[in-house]
């Protein structure tokens, strides 16, 4: 009898979690470049072929985890509610993620977010495929915004806005400030940073 195909999504999905948590929690221990795809493998008790089923490179191990916020800013703008703005709709998200404390905008003190923030941002194979991703969620936010370059400008503006106010808030904490104290700063930041923007 075969598997259920829910059931068979939601194994897969757990495998790859538990392949890309044991490579983080590698990463975070001894540095991306001194470990091998190999020593995941052994960690995560499975064949490096198996392990490039799930991840077809090193770097996407790590980058798993953005996967969530793919696409999110044409999803934003896409999901608006009537007669709101594009950027305006860009800009709530971002505050509710500050209010969240999602680790996407930079706002979130847990110590192994810090340490991963810090592993991206060090790593220059991992800062590499980072620009790769942000570079198709540029595309996907263009497409949802309209055509022309006048949609690609505004696009690349967004996301460089939010890499910046991102980038900015990850490094005062990993400066030693907390996420509360850090935060009245994030949000003026951001509210200056897009009605820029507008």
């Amino acid at each position: 009898m075969s598997e259920p195909t829910g059931l068979r999504a939601r194994k897969t999905e757990r495998t790859r979690e538990a392949i890309g948590d044991a490579a983080v929690a590698l990463f975070l221990e001894h540095g991306f470049d001194r470990v091998s795809v190999s020593d995941i493998a052994a960690a995560a008790e499975i064949s490096k072929p198996t392990l490039f089923r799930y991840f077809p490179t090193k770097e996407d191990l790590v980058l798993h985890r953005f996967a969530d916020h793919q696409g999110e800013a044409a999803r934003v703008v896409r999901d608006r509610g009537p007669g709101t703005e594009p950027v305006t709709a860009l800009h709530r998200h971002f505050r509710s993620g500050l209010d969240r404390n999602d680790p996407v905008t930079g706002l979130n003190d847990h110590p192994e977010v810090v340490a991963f923030h810090r592993l991206v941002f060090t790593t220059p194979s991992l800062a590499g495929r980072l620009t790769r991703y942000q570079l198709e969620d540029e595309e996907s936010l263009a497409d949802a915004l309209g055509t022309g370059v006048r949609a690609r400008l505004r696009a690349a503006q967004v996301l460089a806005v939010q890499r910046v106010l991102a980038r900015t808030n990850w490094q005062k904490i990993a400066d030693g400030r907390s996420a509360d104290d850090v935060h009245p700063e994030a949000v003026a930041d951001a509210d200056l940073a897009f009605d820029q923007l507008r």
